[in-house]
């Protein structure tokens, strides 16, 4: 009786290592891109979708589920594909995912994070976290981006596997923050909290997230920073406020009203991400 070659890809197995799946991806991305390395990586979550096309040329795009570790896009409204990017004419290259793996999809938090330990294995030294939340401030109105200063991570885990101990002081870059602010003085920065999602978070969460100081509410980001820590990246996060979260409005919640606020603010989103993006050295 024989028996089927282990996937050595699978991330859900404990006994594969995370890292080395990480290291088979980046060499697929480089050979696919043509690109030896890497110099930044995005992560386009919603209402970031076309940031993209506003960076620069696109050299190659690649499959998701062509790559070790990967897999298509689970959530309507982002991309099942990666891109390589060339950042304007500064010969600096950025990768570009359009989907991340979300915690309640059930893969595992290594899953979640995948997308940035390849990031470093292609030798990415910055990396950048968007995503579509809902705002605590009634002030911040849908389509209004919000600069990420600090986070709370409510998932009840962590991607750091064992006696790791990694320091989370300033783990969203401050010269990163500054550099967004030059390009755009009116950015807000804010405290971005992780539920685990994939419902909605109910009124008296939303104001427990306010009392812990909380501004904004999503279901994703934090794992994959404290991952970038670990790998020893420079982190920016920003989040598009897609609608007030429950409570703060009397309107029900819905995955339509975030596609919609995110097609409105596109073009805003986009060009300040590609202006950032051109800024970082």
């Amino acid at each position: 009786m024989t028996t089927a070659p282990r996937d050595l890809s699978d991330l859900s197995d404990p006994s594969t290592d995370p890292f080395a799946v990480a290291d088979a991806a980046a060499a697929v991305i480089a050979e696919r891109t043509g690109a030896e390395r890497h110099d930044i990586a995005l992560v386009l979550g919603s209402g970031w979708g076309s940031a993209a096309d506003l960076i620069g040329e696109t050299v190659a795009t690649i499959d998701n589920d062509e790559v070790p570790g990967f897999h298509r896009a689970a959530v309507e409204g982002h991309s099942g594909t990666m891109r390589s990017v060339e950042i304007g004419d500064t010969g600096r290259r950025a990768l570009v995912f359009g989907t991340r793996t979300h915690f309640y999809e059930g893969r595992g938090v290594r899953a979640v994070v995948h997308g940035i330990r390849t990031a470093k294995a292609a030798g990415v030294s910055t990396v950048v976290l968007t995503n579509g939340c809902g705002g605590l401030n009634p002030e911040w109105a849908p389509g209004t981006p919000v600069l990420i200063r600090d986070h709370l991570n409510l998932t009840a885990t962590s991607p750091i596997e064992g006696a790791n101990f990694v320091d989370l002081t300033d783990l969203y870059t401050p010269r990163l923050r500054a550099i967004a602010r030059e390009v755009d003085p009116d950015l807000d920065e804010g405290v971005y909290v992780q539920f685990r999602g994939p419902h909605y978070e109910t009124p008296a969460e939303v104001a427990m997230a306010k009392v812990l100081g909380g501004d904004l509410v999503g279901m994703s980001t934090t794992l994959e920073a404290i991952a970038a820590r670990q790998c020893g990246l420079d982190v920016l996060g920003i989040s598009l406020v897609t609608n007030l979260a429950a409570g703060i409005s009397d309107v029900p919640l819905s995955h339509a009203e975030v596609l919609e606020a995110g097609r409105a603010a596109a073009d805003r989103c986009g060009r300040l991400l590609a202006d950032v993006v051109r800024r970082i050295g």
